[in-house]
């Protein structure tokens, strides 16, 4: 079975063809971050109309790229939700319009079940049960993932997003868009006993997080002129990963499984990846992360997400819907 995936959420036009044998054939990415650069931030309607200049063309690229035709599809999967509307449109608009004229089924895929799934991209994927964190910029969830499609969250931020506040803390820093990758970079250079940032919501029991505050205090930290620029920046990130591995933990211990996944874009972040995977190794755990080149939005896993839900007999009709906002424990299991 060769399955099309159509990633367009956000700010990626993502697209890739899976095979039900050889994995992976061929996956192209269109990154619109030049384009929001300028406004310090997506532009729904920008983002929204670059998907329609370039999802067909990067359907065509992906095609000949793994040698097939359209006679050669068997299925597409799109993604429906959650994200922006107008972006989730375009490709909804598009995956069911060659799902008519190939005469193949098509089927909505939520995109952090895309995310958490991605690291079944590798050679080396994890077996469920697990624990799933989701980081990205508009989502921040501890899930009990009890087989694929059995998703209940155990914990979720009660404010900002993780990648949102990366974002935001970037901004103050005076770093461009997007803030994550620079505030990184930046915090590279900064000394860690300068200052200690708190970890916020650690202090009580529970697996929700919250990443607003954290983000003030670094704006007033900033204001007081006491340390640089840089101390600031890895003071928050330092905070961060350590909030995410105290939180991990818990839910390691509340589900007493053995497998830990990361995924979403700020699973790429360097220093959150070695805190938790120290975590890992003192909880006698595996945790497990995609390939960078699959942290952010792809249409890779959104292709091998509806690989397993087509090969289920799941697929919808040729109606055009978007779902800005779709619980994830609201799926249907597989």
């Amino acid at each position: 079975m060769n399955v099309l995936g159509i990633e367009t959420s956000c700010d990626e036009t993502g697209v890739a063809v899976y095979n039900s044998e050889k994995g992976l054939l061929s996956h192209m990415l269109h990154s619109q971050i030049a384009l929001h650069t300028e406004y310090g931030g997506v532009v729904p309607e920008l983002a929204s109309r670059d998907h329609i200049r370039k999802l067909i063309p990067l359907i065509r690229q992906t095609l000949q790229q793994a040698k097939l035709n359209p006679n050669n599809i068997d299925g597409i999967a799109y993604t429906s939700g959650p994200g922006l509307v107008g972006a989730l449109l375009t490709g909804a608009s598009v995956a069911k319009s060659l799902a008519w004229a190939w005469n193949i089924p098509s089927i909505g895929i939520h995109h952090m079940e895309g995310h958490l799934l991605a690291p079944l991209l590798d050679t080396d994927p994890p077996e469920f049960p697990l624990v799933g964190l989701l980081i990205s910029g508009g989502h921040t969830l501890l899930v009990d993932v009890e087989q694929m499609g059995v998703y209940k969250i155990i914990g979720e931020s009660l404010d900002d997003a993780v990648g949102e506040a990366f974002d935001k803390t970037a901004m103050l820093l005076g770093l461009g868009y997007p803030g994550g990758p620079a505030l990184e970079h930046l915090a590279s250079s900064g000394s860690s006993i300068t200052q200690k940032f708190p970890r916020p919501m650690t202090d009580r029991p529970g697996m929700n997080f919250s990443f607003s505050g954290l983000k003030t205090y670094a704006r007033n930290t900033l204001i007081s002129g006491l340390i640089s620029h840089a101390d600031v920046a890895r003071a928050f990130q330092e905070a961060v990963a350590d909030t995410l591995a105290i939180k991990c933990r818990r839910a390691l211990s509340h589900t007493q499984y053995e497998r830990l996944v990361v995924a979403g874009g700020v699973s790429a972040n360097g220093v959150i990846r070695k805190k938790l995977e120290d975590l890992a190794t003192l909880e006698q755990a595996k945790v497990f992360f995609p390939r960078l080149e699959f942290c952010a939005d792809n249409g890779a896993m959104i292709a091998l997400a509806g690989y397993h839900r087509l090969s289920a007999k799941q697929h919808e009709k040729l109606e055009i819907k978007a779902m800005p906002r779709w619980p994830l424990d609201t799926v249907k299991s597989i």
